[in-house]
This record gives structure tokens, C-alpha cells and sequence, in this order.
């Protein structure tokens, strides 16, 4: 039996901006990003194709579909089909971008459960102070020293080669994802994943750094989703919810208008968009990718990729945008590639259109 997960188009535009740069299966969304929870439940019993045209109506499971153990489980034994998957639980739909935060806590149990069945943990070092003890996990190469690791209300993943610094406190459910950093005096509620190569600080709640991203300092970071080589500044925080307690209206890049989406909502973060210190981020901001953000006062709900400043009545200039993200990657030893620089050489212009 072959498994086919389609890249759609359409679905890509819904959950702007994160799905511009990488295609939605690449998302990550927990621990894993949903290619490789695929991979892991069902690679080595179906055969999987990841493919960017429908083979035929209703014959492939949707690229937004996140499943579950139980829901691999279910197609493994031949009673889920990509007909009537909709009827089964154990499974979510990735439909708006802010949903990464809203799936957060769900996903990092799923993915705990994936990555540790069968298998142990290394032992937690002594210096730690670890509650409910059997639902930490920490990988191989993780430097851990005189924190705070409270799984009580859900599991603690501490991935490959990362560091939690002393004075960190975490509760769970949290994942740090290989070679990411949780810096001295980190204050980090659940449900929170900090992706790979990045550096968090300051406190931080219900949110996901997606990668090579860096929240390194004081500042809080709430309901929130930050793309891959992002920066936050020193001293910045995001609003998660209204003054008035009422519903949150977020800005949709797919149908051009703000949409309700409830009672919290933080800073939904494109790729490769930096901001200055003390930037103080509206409720539920949507800034796009590439944007150099800075000003004063409360942002505005929305930021257009390649903006400069916060008002997105300004570019940046696209030569200047991409020396500045060589400049960034260096930092992690990365560099642009072709491919990256053609990506957003065509954001660019398509923003340049929308103007």
C-alpha cells in the first residue's frame, strides 16, 4: 500500500506565512514537523509519497493532515482511507497559521510518545531538580545543570547536543529540539517547543520557535508562532490577549481580512524577520517574511514581508534584506542558498505586486 500526502496549493496560502518558504509537511508542529511524524509512524510498514499533484480525487491524505499514533494505527490496519479519515479521531487539521500554537500541547505528547517508545532515557543529572521524573526524556549530549524540569502537567523532551543553562525553570508539556539552547533564569510554561538552533530566554508561554530562531533575553513571548531565523530583540514582548478580555481578530493573508480566532492569540512570525529591542508587539500581530521591525508605540496587526520599519510603508531593499541574512546565518554557521535566495527573491516581487 502506498501512502500519498499531497502539497496543496491552496492549503499552502491558508496557513501564511510559514508555508512560503518550506511546503507544509515541513512544518514542524510538536516535536517533529509533520513529514517526519509520518515517516515515523508509518515508514517502515507503507510505502510514503510526499507529492505536489493530486494523483486523484479523494486517493491521498491532505499535506495539513497531522496525524497521531492512534490515526497511523488506524490506516495500518486498513480501516482509515483518504475517504473517511474525517470520520476517525486522533488526528488535526493545520488550516490556519496559528493553529501551530493552539495544537502545541496535543502535538509535543504525541511526538513524546513516538520518540521514546521502547527506549530510555539518559539519566537525569544529579543538579536537577526533576518532578514526575518518568515523563522527562533527555537525549544524548544534552548539558543540564541546576535547573528546574516539572513534567506534572505534561512531558519534558530535551533533544541531542542542547544546553539548559542554571536558574532555567520548566514546566511541561516542552520539547527543546536538537541543538537549542534554554538560557540562565528562563522562565518557559508548557505548551512550548523551542526548535532547533535556537536560543530562548526571558519567559515564555504556549509558543514554538520553529528553527535557527533566537528569543534570547528578558521579554515575554506568549501564544505565539516564530518562523525559522528569526531574532527578537532584547526587551520585547507580544500582547496574547485584549485589554477587554473580548474575542481577538487576527489578520488572514489567504482571504485578505481579519478573521476571529478567540479570547488569545500572540505574534504569528514570518521567516527571517528580525525586530529591535523593546519592540512591543500588538495582540495577535501578523508579520510577514524578511521584515526588519522597529518603531515606536504598539505595532500594527499586520507587517508585510520585506518591510522596513513597522508601518509597511516602507521596503527593504532586497540586496540589503538578503547581505543582512547572510549575516544572521553566519552566527549558526549556515549560509544562503541558491534555491533560498530564489525563494525570496520571488516574495519579494510578489510583494512588491501587492503593493
Amino acid at each position: 500500500m502506498i501512502v500519498t500526502i499531497t502539497d496543496d496549493p491552496r492549503i499552502k496560502k491558508q496557513v501564511y506565512p510559514f508555508a512560503e518558504i518550506r511546503p507544509v509537511v515541513d512544518i514542524r508542529l510538536g516535536i517533529l514537523t509533520i513529514r517526519e511524524k509520518w515517516e515515523l509512524l508509518l515508514g517502515k510498514d507503507r510505502e510514503l509519497v510526499f507529492s505536489t499533484t493530486a494523483i486523484g480525487e479523494h486517493s491521498d491524505f491532505p499535506c495539513n493532515l497531522v496525524p497521531s499514533k492512534e490515526f497511523a494505527d488506524g490506516i495500518l490496519n486498513g480501516f482509515i482511507t483518504p475517504q473517511n479519515y474525517h470520520q476517525h479521531p486522533g488526528f488535526r487539521l493545520l488550516q490556519y497559521p496559528w493553529q501551530i500554537a493552539a495544537y502545541l500541547d496535543w502535538a509535543i505528547r504525541e511526538d513524546f510518545k513516538i520518540l521514546t517508545k521502547n527506549r530510555y532515557s539518559v539519566p537525569i543529572p544529579e543538579t536537577v531538580h526533576a518532578i514526575k521524573s518518568t515523563q522527562i526524556f533527555i537525549e544524548e549530549g544534552a548539558s543540564l545543570q541546576y535547573c528546574i524540569l516539572n513534567a506534572t502537567a505534561g512531558p519534558i523532551y530535551i533533544g541531542k547536543d542542547t544546553e539548559v543553562m542554571e536558574g532555567a525553570i520548566i514546566r511541561g508539556p516542552f520539547a527543546l529540539c536538537e541543538k537549542g539552547t534554554v538560557k540562565m533564569g528562563a522562565k518557559i510554561y508548557g505548551a512550548t517547543t523551542i526548535g532547533p538552533y535556537c536560543v530562548a530566554g526571558g519567559e515564555i508561554k504556549n509558543s514554538i520557535l520553529l528553527g535557527y530562531s533566537n528569543k534570547a533575553h528578558d521579554g515575554y513571548l506568549g501564544d505565539s508562532v516564530i518562523g525559522e531565523w528569526c531574532n527578537i530583540g532584547a526587551g520585547s514582548s507580544n500582547s496574547n490577549v485584549k485589554n477587554t478580555a473580548s474575542d481577538i481578530n487576527v489578520w488572514h493573508h489567504a482571504s485578505k481580512e481579519y478573521i476571529p480566532v478567540g479570547l488569545k492569540c500572540g505574534l504569528i512570525m514570518g521567516d527571517y524577520t528580525r525586530c529591535a529591542i523593546n519592540t512591543s508587539f500588538n495582540t495577535a500581530t501578523v508579520t510577514g517574511i524578511a521584515a526588519n521591525v522597529f518603531g515606536e508605540g504598539l505595532t500594527p496587526k499586520y507587517i508585510p514581508d520585506f518591510s522596513w520599519g513597522s508601518t509597511g510603508k516602507e521596503e527593504y531593499d532586497f540586496g540589503k534584506a538578503l547581505k543582512d541574512i547572510c549575516n544572521w546565518k553566519k552566527l549558526k554557521n549556515k549560509e544562503l542558498t541558491d534555491h533560498d535566495i530564489r525563494l525570496l527573491k520571488a516574495i519579494f516581487d510578489h510583494s512588491k505586486n501587492q503593493t
